[in-house]
C-alpha cells in the first residue's frame, strides 16, 4: 500500500476550493492506493478507518465539497472503495507551506539585483514545495542561493510573484523583499507585464492568429483539470491571444500572449478549441489526436514523445517595470532543447 504520511486535520477537511481559483490550484494532502485485499466499503468510513484523527462527519463534508478524488474523478461520501482505487484528498493550501529547506540545486539565474531575481526554469522542476515535492524545488534552490550569498529572504512571505507548472519551462521573476513583491504583484494584477509563451498544439489551426475567450474554473468532474465556461456561469474571465509561428500539418507551433493569468490558462483554452497541447498528459494530449492511422506515423509520434516527454509549453519572454529603478526590464529565453528536437523531427518527417 502506497501512503503519504501527511495528516489532514478537521480544519483542513473543512477547506473548500473555489471553482475559479486564479493562481493557486488544489494541493494534494493525502494519497493512497487501496490494497488488493480491501473489502468494498463507503469512502467516508474507509478514510476514517485509516485517518482516525479526523471525524467521519468532517470527512463526509470534505467529500461534499468536492475535495476527495478517486481515480481522477470527484466522488461523494457514499462512493464505495474498491481494491486498486487511487484516492487523493485535495485542499486549497499547500501542506507544510512554511517549511523551506535550502538545497544546493543548480538553477539558471539570468538576472539578479537587490530587488529581483529572474530565473530561466528547466522543465521538470517544481516551483514551490508541496505534496510529493517537499524538496528539490526552485524555492529550495533559491533559499540556498540567498543563504550562500549572505542574504536573508523570507520566501514564505515574499518571493514568488507568479508561477509556472512543473513541466513548463521558461522565465520567472522572484521578489527579494516585500516592496518588490507588492510592486510586481500589482503589475501582474493590472496586466502590465509582457509575457509570451511558445506552445505546440495538436492539429492545424485554421487562422494565422486569433483570440480565445472563456471563463476558466475548476473542472466539475476532473478536479485535476481546469475547464472553460463560455457562458460565464463559473470560473474567472480569461483571454488568450495567439499567433501561428510554424505549421507541421498535424501539429502547430503558436505564440501565446496572456491577457489574464489563470491556472492552466493556455492548456485549458487550447483544449477547449480542439487543439490540446502536444503531449499534455493531464489534458489527454499524450496520445495521437491528429494525423493518419499508419504504423509509420504512430512510431514517429512515439519517438517525438520520447524526446519531448512533457507538455510542450515554454515561457519565452518576460517584461516588467523594475520596482526601484522604474525602468522596463525585458528577458527572452531560447527554445529549450527538448522542444527544438521535437521541431527538428517534425520538419524531417514532413520532408
Amino acid at each position: 500500500m502506497k501512503e503519504e504520511n501527511e495528516e489532514f486535520s478537521d480544519e483542513d477537511l473543512l477547506s473548500q476550493e473555489s471553482n475559479d481559483a486564479e493562481s493557486d490550484g488544489l494541493y494534494e494532502h493525502f494519497s493512497i492506493k487501496v490494497d488488493k485485499g480491501q473489502e468494498i466499503m463507503r469512502i467516508d468510513k474507509y478514510l476514517h478507518n485509516i485517518r482516525q484523527n479526523s471525524t467521519r462527519n468532517k470527512i463526509s463534508q470534505t467529500c461534499r465539497a468536492g475535495n476527495v478524488v478517486v481515480n481522477g474523478k470527484v466522488v461523494k461520501q457514499n462512493y464505495r472503495v474498491k481494491p486498486g482505487d487511487e484516492i487523493s484528498v485535495l485542499l486549497t493550501r499547500p501542506p507544510r507551506e512554511n517549511v523551506i529547506i535550502p538545497q544546493d540545486i543548480p538553477i539558471n539565474i539570468v538576472y539578479e539585483d537587490d530587488d529581483v531575481v529572474v530565473v530561466d526554469k528547466e522543465a521538470g522542476m517544481v516551483v514551490h514545495p508541496g505534496f510529493g515535492n517537499w524538496d528539490g524545488t526552485l524555492v529550495n534552490a533559491l533559499a540556498f542561493h540567498f543563504q550562500k550569498n549572505g542574504e536573508k529572504s523570507d520566501l514564505d512571505r515574499v518571493g514568488l510573484v507568479h508561477r509556472i507548472d512543473k513541466d513548463t519551462s521558461g522565465l520567472l521573476v522572484i521578489a527579494k523583499n516585500e516592496y518588490a513583491l507588492s510592486f510586481l504583484a500589482k503589475q501582474f494584477f493590472d496586466r502590465k507585464t509582457k509575457r509570451l509563451y511558445w506552445a505546440f498544439v495538436w492539429g492545424n489551426i485554421a487562422d494565422d492568429e486569433g483570440t480565445i475567450r472563456g471563463n476558466i474554473g475548476r473542472h466539475l468532474k476532473n478536479r485535476m483539470q481546469m475547464a472553460v465556461f463560455e457562458d460565464g456561469s463559473l470560473g474567472k474571465h480569461a483571454v488568450t491571444h495567439y499567433k501561428v509561428i510554424e505549421r507541421f500539418k498535424y501539429m502547430t507551433w503558436v505564440e501565446c500572449k496572456l491577457e489574464t493569468g489563470r491556472t492552466h490558462q493556455i492548456r485549458a483554452h487550447f483544449k477547449h478549441i480542439g487543439h490540446t497541447l502536444f503531449n499534455d498528459e493531464r489534458y489527454e494530449g499524450n496520445q495521437i489526436l491528429k494525423g493518419v492511422n499508419l504504423p509509420k506515423y504512430k512510431q514517429f509520434v512515439k519517438n517525438v514523445f520520447e524526446v519531448l516527454p512533457r507538455h510542450a509549453l515554454h515561457a519565452h519572454t518576460l517584461g516588467f517595470i523594475h520596482p526601484t529603478t522604474k525602468k522596463e526590464m525585458y528577458f527572452e529565453s531560447p527554445m529549450p532543447k527538448d522542444m527544438q528536437e521535437a521541431i527538428n523531427k517534425w520538419r524531417k518527417y514532413l520532408e
